[in-house]
């Protein structure tokens, strides 16, 4: 199949290549192009493309959040969009979510979401294989955002990659690149080649290097992509997945497979496995002082499942061959990873933090408020005089999974424009002057505290 994109219908395209499927564009919602004011805490660059070998030929922005109160950074997160028009502009609202920023907040992380301008019938390869510029400048852009932030250590501090399709195969291929940077991967829907395959002649593999192995990397993908379902557009995935695992795990290497039992392409509802995965895999790799190595992930409590199965055992208790069964990094996480296989619904039982700053002017209501780092936000509840009035969003929107606060699209990211934290209360008497309350609810259901309390003026 060529590397290049096919076109069905008016906007949605199939790119099939190394188990890389383009999101189709149909399926974002507009506007895309529109940029999230980037104040404090976050930043963003521009780079125009390349007209020079080697160079990324597509412009480039990224935009980054540093958690408030942060002294000196120990990673970044990145979360990578996938290919097609609209995926990339869909890139632009990546750092602003709430619910991957929990995540960066517990590490002291920076959270960073390129977006790529690719035009819709451009070639994907041109960015989501890193060698083609890329890598380059990603980490110019850190450099350059580091200076802006005054947070000079991010062009240094490891990296947790996070992707979708096309941006799968370009997280993969940067832990063969720079293994040493890589504190971990997930691939949703995309990886790199790693041996020349004669059906795709115009596509580079990547060598796999020893140090590459020790760097944990999860397969992701949608039981319809070729795992349950053999004969949709998107089939190709899990062929192309297979291979990377077998090439992968066959050298022991700490790779493991999660199919999501519900989705296609779309994301579904990954994060709640992706977040707490990648939440144990920097706990124990980080270094405790920025500018130290990676520390190598322990051994002593891995466990191990069929690529395609539902359940998991002890490594120590295992007596068939290793290479054949995916890796897991400890107990918690295999049974988050399955429950995750049998039907998403990853357990959570702790609550998320109350709203703070709650703030009231005539009768709008803000506040602020951090995800739960299990199970994101699904809604907020105001509560008046002790009666709850309100939910916000009255029904939260998400086509492709649990309903959150600030919807989601195709790729993963909030929806433009961003959902604020705000009420306006139209049924008070405004004589009353009544008393607020703000509460926060995640997207099992369980609720916060109730925030502080807020009197209206008559």
């Amino acid at each position: 199949m060529s590397r290049h994109v096919f076109f069905v219908g008016i906007s949605c395209l199939v790119f099939m290549i190394v188990g890389v499927a383009a999101s189709p564009a149909r399926c974002q919602q507009p506007p895309y192009d529109l940029f999230p004011v980037a104040d404090p805490p976050y930043y963003r660059v521009r780079f125009e493309g390349g007209t020079q070998p080697g160079q990324l030929i597509f412009p480039v922005n990224y935009t980054v959040w540093i958690p408030p109160g942060t002294k000196s950074l120990r990673g970044v997160i990145v979360h990578q969009h996938g290919c097609g028009e609209g995926s990339c502009k869909s890139g632009l609202t990546g750092a602003y979510d709430l619910h991957w920023q929990a995540l960066a907040r517990r590490h002291d992380c920076a959270l960073l979401a390129p977006a790529y301008e690719q035009p819709e019938n451009a070639d994907c390869q041109m960015w989501c294989d890193p060698r083609n510029g890329s890598a380059e400048a990603f980490q110019r852009g850190l450099t350059e955002l580091g200076a802006r932030s005054g947070h000079p250590e991010l062009s240094t501090v490891p990296w947790a990659l996070w992707g979708h399709s096309g941006g799968g195969h370009w997280a993969g291929g940067m832990v063969m690149l720079y293994p040493d940077r890589v504190a971990a991967a997930w691939l949703r829907s995309g990886v790199p080649l790693l041996e020349p395959d004669e059906k795709r002649p115009n596509i580079k593999a990547h060598s796999l290097p020893d140090p590459a192995l020790g760097v944990p990397m999860m397969c992701n993908l949608g039981t319809k992509e070729g795992v349950s379902v053999k004969d949709d557009r998107f089939s190709g995935v899990w062929p192309a997945n297979e291979r990377f695992f077998n090439a992968v795990r066959s050298r022991r290497g700490l790779v493991g497979v999660a199919v999501d039992p519900l989705s296609s392409h779309e994301c579904g509802n990954q994060r709640y496995f992706a977040i707490v995965w990648l939440d144990a895999c920097l706990t124990a790799r980080l270094p405790t002082t920025t500018g130290e190595a990676l520390r190598p992930m322990p051994d002593e409590d891995n466990w191990v499942a069929p690529p395609t199965g539902t359940d998991a055992v002890p490594a120590k208790e295992f007596s068939g061959e290793l290479k054949e069964v995916s890796w897991l990094p400890n107990q918690v996480m295999a049974r988050a990873w399955m429950q995750y296989v049998k039907d998403t619904a990853v357990i959570d039982t702790t609550p998320p933090a109350r709203p703070t700053n709650l703030r009231i002017v005539d009768r709008e209501l803000t506040w602020e408020a951090v995800a739960d780092l299990e199970s994101g936000l699904a809604a907020f509840l105001i509560e008046r005089d002790g009666q709850i009035v309100a939910r916000l969003p009255e029904e939260g929107r998400n086509p492709f999974g649990r309903p959150v606060f600030q919807n989601l699209q195709y790729s993963d990211t909030p929806t433009q424009p961003l959902v604020p934290m705000r009420y306006v209360d139209t049924t008070a008497d405004r004589d009353d002057g009544p008393t607020y309350r703000v509460i926060a609810v995640n997207t099992v259901g369980l609720k916060s505290a109730p925030s502080g309390c807020v009197k209206a003026k008559r």
